[in-house]
C-alpha cells in the first residue's frame, strides 16, 4: 500500500513538471513527477525525506533511474529498501545518483570521475554511448529549475 502510495506521489510529480521542463520553471521533483516513468524513484526520495533537497535551490545533476531500472532489481529489493528502518541505506543510494552542480552532456569526457552527494564517485564513460558506471543514459540534458536530469537504464549502487 505504501509503496502505491508513494509511486503514485512521485509519478505526479514526474508528470506536472515534463510539461514546463523546457520553460524550466519546475524543480528536479517536479519534473520527474510530471515523466511519469519515474514512480519508484519519486517514492523513494518520498521515503528518504529528500524531496525538499531536491527542490531546494541547488543546482544539482540527477541521474535519475526508470522505473524499469528499479523493477530490474532483485525481487523485493524496492520494498526493503522503502522501510523506515532501511533509510540511511536508502539515502545512500539516491544520494549517489546526485552529484552537485549542472552538469550537461557537453560537459563530459571519457573515463571522467564525479564526486557524488553521497560522497562516492561516479565514473562517466563514452566509448559505447554515455555511460555512468554501468547504467546507459538513455536521455540526456532535461533542464529544470534547479539542475539537469539524465535518464538512466540502471540503479547505481555505491561501494559498499
Amino acid at each position: 500500500m505504501f509503496r502505491k502510495l508513494a509511486i503514485a506521489g512521485v509519478a505526479s510529480l514526474f508528470v506536472s513538471s515534463t510539461a514546463f521542463a523546457d520553460g524550466h520553471s519546475k524543480d528536479i521533483v517536479d519534473t520527474a513527477v510530471g515523466a511519469g516513468s519515474f514512480e519508484t524513484l519519486v517514492a523513494a526520495v518520498q521515503a528518504a525525506e529528500l524531496v525538499d533537497t531536491l527542490k531546494g535551490e541547488g543546482p544539482f545533476t540527477v541521474f535519475a533511474p526508470t522505473d524499469e531500472a528499479f523493477a530490474a532489481l532483485p525481487e523485493g529489493t524496492v520494498e526493503t529498501l522503502l522501510k523506515p528502518e532501511n533509510k540511511d541505506q536508502l539515502v545512500a543510494i539516491l544520494t549517489y545518483h546526485v552529484v552537485p552542480g549542472k552538469v550537461m552532456s557537453g560537459d563530459l569526457s571519457d573515463d571522467m570521475k564525479a564526486a557524488t552527494v553521497q560522497g562516492g564517485e561516479i565514473t562517466i564513460d563514452l566509448d559505447n554511448g554515455v555511460m555512468v558506471n554501468d547504467a546507459s543514459v538513455v536521455q540526456a540534458d532535461i533542464e529544470t529549475s534547479n539542475g539537469v536530469i539524465h535518464v538512466i537504464d540502471k540503479v547505481i549502487l555505491p561501494a559498499s
